[in-house]
């Protein structure tokens, strides 16, 4: 029968989330007129970064971005993102041109 069957390995995006996975938490959120472009560089420091994030929001100013990171992570999540305020804008250009083998 059907449901006699030998389970199977599921692949990642077969995979049922725990609650554990599901626990995300807000590091960033904001309603300025540039809070979509502040939320996607976010989520780039902290995708470089390897940490995974996740952007919501909607294209309605009067309504926050925020970008999510799972709670396991927040911690690096946040050190990554003081590390790339503190080191600026001339170290993010720097990093571009390296991995564009410019630099």
């Amino acid at each position: 029968m059907a449901q006699d069957r030998e389970p199977t390995p599921e692949s990642a995006e077969e995979r049922i989330h725990t609650t554990a996975d599901l626990d995300w938490v807000t590091l960033y959120d904001s309603s300025t007129v540039d809070s979509e472009i502040e939320a996607d560089v976010i989520s780039g420091v902290l995708e470089s970064g390897g940490v995974e994030a996740v952007i919501s929001g909607t294209p309605y100013h009067s309504l926050p971005f925020e970008v999510k990171v799972p709670r396991e992570h927040l911690a690096k999540a946040q050190r990554l993102l003081a590390e790339a305020l503190a080191a600026g804008p001339e170290a993010a250009d720097q990093a571009e041109a390296e991995t564009e083998g410019g630099g």
